[in-house]
């Protein structure tokens, strides 16, 4: 007789343990849950330091000290091809010239229709900036939102002899929410070449 009751209550034991645990597990957890959202790297940035660009190419400008030069093709006095490269970013300032001649319309066409007809087609917007530096320093920058190749195009012009087209790139997939600070970034070192072209 014992022995029953002994198991009777091992028996009555577990199943109140296991009541109790289904009890807990429905009503334990009554938050609603919010899964974390998919983060990046941080990236650190430099402190800003420029330096003057003043070679045979008939144009100065300030660019970042954490910038490497390197010449597409040799410079001469009416075209010259150059990139900034930003190795540790993976990223790159590319920089064309030539002289205007009679065509100043047809180059900010072409650079027109190549922002909107096919980098554009990725992009989820176009910003259009301006900046004017009387008498002679006129700019238009295209920032592009969205999964586009370049996420920033710029020209500079005086609008009577001098042109210059200039492109970031970034030598990974196209991702912006990724890519968003390195982008931020490196406009303000666009904005600060702008600013600071002189023509010769």
């Amino acid at each position: 007789m014992k022995k029953n009751s002994f198991r009777f209550r091992v028996s009555s034991f577990k199943y109140l343990l296991c009541c109790m645990g289904i009890v807990v597990c429905c009503f334990s957890c009554r938050q609603n849950y919010t899964p974390k959202p998919h983060s990046y790297y941080r990236i650190d940035f430099p402190e800003r330091e420029y330096r003057i660009y003043d070679t045979i190419c008939p144009f100065t400008f300030e660019y970042p000290v954490y910038g490497n030069l390197a010449y597409l093709i040799p410079p001469v006095s009416d075209s010259c091809w150059l990139n900034i490269n930003f190795p540790k970013y993976k990223g790159t300032i590319h920089l064309t010239y030539g002289e205007i001649g009679s065509n100043l319309d047809q180059h900010i066409e072409n650079i027109w229709k190549l922002v909107y007809s096919k980098i554009a087609q990725r992009a989820d917007a176009v910003d259009e900036y301006y900046i004017i530096r009387e008498p002679d320093v006129y700019s238009v920058i295209y920032e592009i939102k969205g999964n586009a190749a370049s996420p920033m195009e710029f020209l500079v012009t005086d609008s009577v002899k001098h042109f210059l087209r200039g492109a970031l790139y970034f030598s990974v997939k196209p991702n912006y929410d990724s890519l968003a600070p390195a982008i931020i970034f490196f406009r303000e070192d666009i904005i600060h070449l702008i600013e600071t072209i002189k023509w010769k």
